[in-house]
């Protein structure tokens, strides 16, 4: 039997969204990258002469908040000026148009919510937010760059970027909340992720088991493209709006 065409894929996927009644997205790295967010992978990753993976530790943190803090200021100057893609501003439109919604996101830039995005739940974290390490409050914050070392306007301790670094556990609510999303879900789509990092990466096998139709939209196969049900090759920003014009 000849694989079907991109054309087709679209087709018949734009069909099940105009019948789904709750649409859950997982979107990654890849969506972003079209609006020129570095992946800080490979070359990307280096900053100075540090790695990004590195320094995005609660141990880096720790030992030198005030290196930390001019890493992820200079991660706000590099995403500041840039706006959202075709592919974040097609998801704003599926969420107008379906009954249900649920965007969850792998990304820390922002963007999902500069385009409009509204019921969203970020896996690790945001980078337009702050976090207390003494009392624990929580708030947005877009100004560039900030303090070397920014103080909490409630208690005056020390803020932290708001969002999950390597060796520490995703926040359970936004965790919990994502799984009740995906078991409740009609359709899922899976746009420009690696499928490489947990728990992401099996979510869209979850929602497959529980009896959502799942579809990746990836510009290269992961390691999950044969358990999905579709799986269309290309740039989010070109085949989401294909689904809501067609």
């Amino acid at each position: 039997m000849a694989e079907k065409t991109a054309g087709e894929k679209i087709g018949e996927l734009r069909d099940r969204l105009a019948k789904a009644q709750h649409l859950v997205v997982l979107t990654g790295a890849g969506i972003s990258a079209e609006s020129g967010v570095p992946t800080f992978r490979g070359q990307d990753g280096l900053w100075r002469q540090y790695r990004a993976m590195d320094l995005a530790t609660p141990e880096a943190f720790q030992e030198d908040p005030k290196l930390v803090w001019e890493f992820y200021n200079w991660r706000r100057e590099l995403l500041a000026p840039l706006r959202p893609n075709p592919g974040h501003l097609g998801l704003v439109e599926l969420e107008k148009r379906l009954p249900k919604f649920t965007l969850i996101t792998q990304n820390i830039d922002g963007l999902h919510q500069v385009a409009g995005s509204r019921n969203m739940l970020e896996l690790h974290g945001n980078l337009w937010w702050v976090r207390c390490t003494a009392c624990g409050m929580k708030e947005e914050d877009r100004t560039v760059p900030l303090p070397v070392l920014p103080k909490c306007r409630s208690c005056g301790g020390l803020l932290r970027p708001h969002v999950v670094w390597f060796g520490e556990m995703l926040e359970p609510p936004v965790l919990n909340a994502s799984y009740e999303a995906i078991e409740q879900s009609d359709v899922m789509l899976v746009i420009g992720t690696s499928g490489t990092v947990q728990p992401a990466a099996s979510m869209g096998v979850l929602a497959k088991r529980t009896g959502s139709l799942v579809a990746e939209i990836n510009l290269d196969p992961t390691p999950y493209t044969d358990a999905y049900h579709i799986s269309i090759s290309g740039k989010a920003g070109d085949i989401i709006p294909q689904l809501v014009d067609g």
